[in-house]
């Protein structure tokens, strides 16, 4: 694990180096990507660090320096032998008071690497009745205000399960805490619209643009009592790919990975070894 703040590498990611005062860490006043490592390439980074600057924007911390947090990447990349690992970015509002107005000592550019494991092809997921506010200020933004999130995740490790998918306030699926999920209904790919309140997820976006000329996508708002009549569920995110589901809140899925699944998840290793970064 390499990390940099700042335009400095750290010594080591123990080291002391962020401020107390710093808003995010005082009300979780910023933002954040994930990013996967095949090979020692990060992967669809551009789309990434596109979706950051949204997020700080639409959070109102203003734009990031995307240069410099390039730099920061390659930095924590270089003398790392990552097969598969992940790139957290974060970004926060700066150093600021004891309370929810900003301070203006400008943002804090903040880069770890670290090597990991890939996910299964398949996993477990519950669902969860704590609703995400399709109508919030947060709403389809990336920002470190996770609490929930953490809350959730824990609820489905509990239960033996690796992610918890919960509704919105109208009770439609929405999405996972780190994914997006979508399921088989009559040979039909479903996902949840982004005016669920999901985060548009790279690999979601990827997906609907690679799957769509083989497989028949739609995007279309059910509510969540849909995955218990689904064929097929699947998990998309950075680190998960295209994921299969063997059970939903302890009940079997007919099929895991089943033919659509399969057929989802060929395309998309296919497309995805066309180029790091799509």
């Amino acid at each position: 694990m390499r990390a940099w703040l700042n335009g400095k590498l750290l010594e080591s990611p123990d080291e002391p180096a962020l401020s107390v005062l710093d808003h995010g860490l005082v009300v979780g006043d910023g933002v954040f990507e994930t990013v996967a490592v095949d090979d020692g390439q990060p992967f669809a980074l551009t789309r990434h660090l596109d979706r950051l600057a949204r997020s700080a924007e639409g959070l109102g911390i203003g734009r990031p320096d995307l240069g410099l947090l390039r730099e920061g990447i390659d930095a924590t990349l270089d003398g790392q032998d990552l097969p598969f690992g992940r790139v957290r970015i974060t970004v926060t509002s700066g150093r600021g008071p004891l309370g929810s107005p900003r301070g203006d000592h400008g943002l804090t550019h903040v880069v770890v690497t670290e090597p990991a494991q890939k996910p299964p092809r398949v996993a477990t997921i519950i669902t969860v009745p704590w609703p995400r506010n399709e109508r919030g200020a947060l709403s389809g933004l990336k920002t470190t205000s996770y609490a929930e999130n953490a809350r959730m995740v824990e609820a489905a490790r509990a239960a033996g399960a690796s992610e918890a998918v919960m509704p919105n306030t109208q009770g439609h699926l929405c999405e996972g805490t780190g994914s997006n999920i979508m399921y088989v209904l009559d040979g039909t790919l479903v996902t949840p619209t982004l005016a669920s309140g999901c985060l548009a997820g790279i690999t979601r976006a990827l997906a609907l643009e690679w799957l769509a000329d083989e497989l028949d996508v739609v995007e279309r708002d059910a509510p969540i009592e849909v995955l218990a009549d689904a064929e097929e569920v699947v998990l998309v995110g950075t680190t998960r790919d295209i994921q299969a589901i063997s059970h939903v809140d302890g009940r079997p899925v007919a099929a895991a990975p089943g033919p659509v699944t399969q057929r989802a998840q060929a395309i998309w290793a296919r497309e995805a070894a066309k180029t790091s970064d799509p």
